[in-house]
């Protein structure tokens, strides 16, 4: 039986602060569906061609006060990066936390404006160990 990654749905209470995330991540809106009967709106973002690799932002305009507090549910979302470094950088100049450093030239954790893990792995082979990553300490959960 075959069987084809579609897209990974993650609920989010502010859809343009998320949205914006994702962007700094490298990430586009390539479809974006709104249902007015059920009042929600659906955004779909994916890396620079890679389309067939969405995420699914759903957003309920009325609110969503059943979306769990810490978001776990699903596990985390994981994109590859040319220099997990400089994407760390960018991210941390851009105002979001880097829940665990990459000490290891390898792999780091963020999280979205919603809770969202985000795992960074470093394409490729690790990068050698440099500051201020190396000593960098854990902050909160990822």
């Amino acid at each position: 039986m075959k069987v084809r990654y579609l897209h990974t749905m993650v609920r989010v209470k502010d859809l343009e602060r998320t949205m914006a995330f994702f962007e700094l991540l490298g990430l586009k809106e390539i479809r974006r569906t709104d249902h007015e009967q059920g009042r929600f709106t659906l955004v779909f973002m994916a890396p620079e061609e890679q389309d067939e690799c969405p995420v699914e932002l759903t957003y309920n305009w009325d609110g969503d006060d059943a979306l769990p507090s810490d978001s776990r549910h699903f596990g985390h979302l994981a994109y590859s990066v040319g220099n997990i470094y400089e994407m760390c950088q960018h991210l941390m100049d851009n105002g979001v936390t880097i829940n665990r450093p990459p000490r290891d030239g390898r792999m780091a954790f963020v999280r979205s404006p919603d809770n969202i893990s985000v795992e960074l792995l470093q394409e490729g082979s690790a990068l050698d160990p440099a500051e201020p990553w190396a000593s960098m300490e854990n902050t909160g959960h990822w």
